[in-house]
């Protein structure tokens, strides 16, 4: 017999975002702006901390759940943040991918029911699936005065005794939409009646830029957290990651906050999944963590620049229906007539050079929208891949 994989693993869709950037591979004049990074590069005092950890030869393995000072750096950032949370509830992992997948491995049984708030990144109604789960997807809906919106009786009608894990991305990736602390409260408390985990993955919080017109001085440390809310023991775990914030996409490095009976069986899972992040990225965390606040500041400064470049000229666009973003680093748009995604990010690629990510990636909710990353270290860049857009779509 011919050897293949799980059924269930073949029938999984391949990346449809790899699958546009694939077809521009080799242009020279194409501007990409596909995946969900920024182009600037690690500041340098992460990557002489990560350099001078592998000169002083760390090169061993660390704790299953990472390094101490680690652990206790995160969770004093936490706690600047949030309520007061302790190292004991953190558990370093090999990016925020790695945590939501190890975090769903510790409470998701196979036959289990998922509710996802959907339009979302594939990765994690993918995960759900991957371990047996059957995933019910509860949508967002746009509103061309109010953005995108969520009708929490709507959701809350989905999640019953029989729903183990609620999945919710805010701020969201694709759309931007992000949860206000009062729609938070309804879910933490119809959650606990049920007995449903909430998985939260918030590695956007601090790239958010609050209510769309807020001026710009408005600078709120975060976006609204489950963790302002919930108690140590509430069936919640929150994932975050050092990627967005601190331009550390390439170094796989994350955590997550479990309650604190989660946290041995977590470090199980991590031993059997990678055994530890590597002690060099490790020591970039921490060196991240000690630039802190001045470098976030100048991260969240830049990319709202970056926001405020790119929405007003696509709402000047012709046949173009898109909302601002509270939070995180995209455009969701849409433009009138073109209804498969896929078609036409890759006739972007192909007849403007300009590389877009289809909504179609994101679910069948995203179908006939596209994803634009804003993070350019240039804003004349995005001027230009407006341009680009305006002249193929006439």
């Amino acid at each position: 017999m011919t050897p293949t994989s799980r059924a269930l693993i073949d029938q999984l869709p391949g990346s449809k975002i790899r699958e546009v950037a694939d077809s521009g591979i080799g242009r020279s004049d194409l501007l990409p702006f596909w995946f969900g990074e920024s182009d600037e590069v690690t500041p340098e005092p992460i990557r002489r901390a990560a350099a001078d950890s592998i000169h002083a030869g760390e090169t061993f393995y660390s704790a299953n759940l990472g390094l101490p000072e680690l652990r206790e750096a995160i969770a004093a950032y936490m706690s600047r943040l949030h309520l007061p949370v302790t190292s004991e509830r953190i558990a370093v992992c090999s990016g925020g991918v790695n945590a939501l997948m190890i975090g769903l491995q510790a409470i998701v049984d196979s036959g289990d029911e998922v509710v996802a708030v959907v339009p979302l990144w594939p990765n994690l109604t993918a995960q759900a699936s991957i371990l047996g789960a059957r995933v019910k997807r509860v949508s967002l809906r746009f509103d061309a005065e109010g953005g995108w919106q969520l009708d929490v009786p709507a959701l809350l009608e989905q999640i019953g005794p029989q729903t183990r894990v609620l999945l919710v991305n805010a701020p969201n990736n694709p759309t931007g939409w992000t949860l206000s602390a009062a729609e938070q409260a309804q879910i933490l408390a119809h959650c606990r009646q049920t007995g449903t985990w909430i998985v939260a993955d918030e590695v956007y919080e601090r790239v958010f830029f609050g209510p769309a017109g807020a001026p710009a001085p408005f600078a709120p440390a975060t976006a609204p957290s489950f963790l302002d809310q919930a108690t140590p023991e509430d069936r919640l775990i929150v994932v975050h990651s050092f990627s967005k914030s601190f331009l550390m996409t390439g170094w796989r490095l994350g955590w997550m906050v479990v309650p604190p009976r989660l946290a041995p069986a977590v470090g199980k899972l991590i031993e059997f999944n990678t055994s530890c992040s590597p002690v060099f990225v490790q020591r970039a965390g921490l060196a991240a963590l000690r630039v802190g606040e001045p470098m976030v500041a100048e991260v969240v400064a830049k990319l709202r620049r970056c926001r405020d470049t790119l929405l007003p000229l696509l709402i000047e666009t012709p046949r173009v229906r898109v909302a601002t973003p509270e939070g995180g680093m995209y455009a969701f748009f849409q433009v009138e007539g073109e209804n498969d995604s896929l078609v036409f990010a890759k006739r972007l690629v192909r007849e403007a050079g300009l590389g877009l990510a289809p909504g179609a990636a994101f679910g069948d909710e995203g179908e006939g929208w596209l994803r634009w990353c804003f993070a350019s270290r240039e804003p004349a860049r995005l001027v230009e891949g407006v341009a680009r857009l305006r002249r193929t779509i006439g």
